[in-house]
């Protein structure tokens, strides 16, 4: 069975939920091989291994985490040139899609971004125009190059025997021409990970301005939810750009996603709308997210809002 390169997403070993969902998509086309750039690998193997890697290649020297990107690239096309993977697969990440664009220019190989999906021969299915199409795309020439949106599919674990197998690699001219000067390590807040958290709270226009965001993050710290805005909301300076859902922002699944204010345009509507179950505050009527709604309010969401947050303090004492 031909091997299928997953490219680990991990902060020094801590490894992102979106690696899990790709290795429980690799297997079903082949035999996992987790790649994993960077230091950390001794705390990485038992979660890969777990999620049904059977190798974890890992390139660790130093030297690569001192230029972005194109290191990455240039292991993964080493090991495409020696192992002749059935598929590559990568986070529909702004990294994770470069990566993606220099391997397929390296390898010779076609590649498909931003995928929703993928069946055992490698067939990619995206999702586009804000949801309104679907779209089944094959790689044809040289390895296929998947990217993958995070939240497409559940992970599932299946135990692989995480096999450790260092690679080196000899960056070329080009990877070293972009160089790391300095890192800074944003401080992490108490809720969760937007693009993994179960539960998720949104604003939007109808918030109106960025004072309007504290009853939404009043709601959000009730139910130990992440935070998130729509594009309008962002856009206008109201709420910080990498907590934006939608087409252009990141894709949530999370089991309960609460809508405060905001219309449902599709752009919104294409990154939450595989949530499990949508709750609705909107004081239009006929804003069109109501038609995703399992649950929905009309009534201004700066009186509905604090009365539910009440309620489930209330009901947690």
């Amino acid at each position: 069975m031909a091997e299928v390169l997953v490219l680990v997403e991990h902060v020094d070993g801590a490894v992102k939920k979106v690696t899990y969902e790709l290795l429980t998509l690799a297997r079903r086309i082949g035999e996992p091989a987790a790649v994993l750039v960077g230091a950390g690998a001794d705390a990485a193997i038992g979660g890969l291994a777990e999620y049904g890697a059977a190798t974890v290649y890992v390139a660790d020297a130093a030297e690569l985490s001192a230029h972005p990107v194109a290191p990455k690239a240039e292991v993964l096309a080493k090991l495409v040139a020696e192992k002749a993977p059935a598929a590559v697969l990568v986070a529909s990440t702004a990294e994770g899609k470069e990566v993606a664009a220099r391997l397929a220019v390296r390898s010779g190989s076609g590649v498909i971004t931003d995928a929703v999906d993928v069946s055992a021969d490698a067939t990619a299915t995206q999702s586009i125009f804000g949801g309104a199409t679907v779209v089944k795309s094959k790689v044809t020439t040289g390895t296929p190059i998947i990217t993958v949106r995070t939240n497409s599919v559940a992970p599932e674990a299946a135990a692989g025997a995480g096999a450790r197998v260092d690679v080196s690699v000899e960056l070329s001219a080009a990877a070293r021409s972009a160089t790391i000067v300095d890192r800074v390590v944003q401080a992490k807040g108490g809720r969760p990970d937007l693009a993994e958290a179960a539960i998720v709270v949104s604003g939007g226009r109808g918030v109106g301005g960025a004072e309007g965001f504290g009853v939404i993050e009043a709601l959000a710290d009730s139910l130990g939810a992440a935070v998130g805005a729509s594009r309008a909301a962002t856009d206008a300076g109201w709420y910080p750009h990498q907590f934006q859902v939608g087409q252009t922002g990141k894709t949530v699944a999370p089991q309960l996603y609460v809508a405060n204010g905001i219309s449902g345009a599709i752009q919104h509507r294409a990154g939450m709308q595989t949530s499990k179950t949508v709750v609705v505050v909107n004081k239009d009527p006929e804003a069109p997210i109501f038609e995703l709604a399992d649950f929905g309010v009309v009534g201004d969401l700066f009186q509905v809002v604090p009365q539910l947050t009440e309620e489930i303090t209330k009901r947690k004492g």
